[in-house]
């Protein structure tokens, strides 16, 4: 089995643990890339900063998140709820980032498939960035509320979850794919792919 790398949550750095837990590396962005990376977004900016926390201590949109990713060579395609998951090219796919509501639970992604969250859950707190991701020959999510990554398990299983959290209106699906991959349509399985 391959040494899975799971960043746990600091703060309101889920932005950065989803990254560094997408690219299984502690060092592939730190804090003060991000907060560079707001800067860049919002030059202007000198006390608030529309892309974090107005303290800082993280809370980073998904501006900083597509940015980011950029800065590897990888575009963020969302995923549109309204098709099948089965649509998707999983072999093309570098990861997945989630946006789901921030409840005290360990994870949305971790709960059971038939929860759903309140409306005053989902208005009284902020939302939360997940990571998913291929290691090996199974899917985990690596959730950085989660004690350790939590085994999703094959192809069938993933899609099986998408399709689900595609139903819920608060869970976001980001799919991290290669510069490629989105200009395209790679993400697609052929028959899916406009013409």
């Amino acid at each position: 089995m391959n040494k899975i790398y799971h960043e746990r949550q600091s703060k309101q750095l889920c932005a950065l643990h989803a990254l560094n837990n997408l690219f299984q590396n502690s060092s592939a962005f730190s804090k003060q890339d991000l907060d560079t990376i707001c800067k860049e977004l919002a030059p202007n900016s000198r006390i608030f900063n529309p892309h974090r926390s107005v303290l800082g201590l993280g809370c980073y949109d998904v501006n900083v998140i597509i940015k980011a990713l950029s800065k590897k060579g990888y575009d963020v395609v969302w995923f549109d709820k309204r098709k099948d998951p089965i649509c998707l090219d999983l072999d093309r796919i570098f990861g997945f980032i989630l946006n789901v509501p921030n409840t005290p639970a360990e994870g949305f992604f971790a709960m059971p498939l038939n929860y759903i969250p309140t409306q005053a859950q989902i208005w009284s707190s902020q939302k939360h960035w997940i990571a998913v991701k291929k290691i090996g020959q199974y899917y985990y999510n690596l959730d950085s509320k989660l004690i350790s990554p939590d085994l999703i398990g094959s192809q069938e299983s993933l899609l099986q979850r998408f399709k689900h959290n595609s139903t819920i209106e608060q869970v976001e699906i980001l799919m991290v794919v290669p510069k490629d991959a989105s200009e395209n349509q790679l993400y697609l399985k052929e028959e899916f792919r406009s013409k």
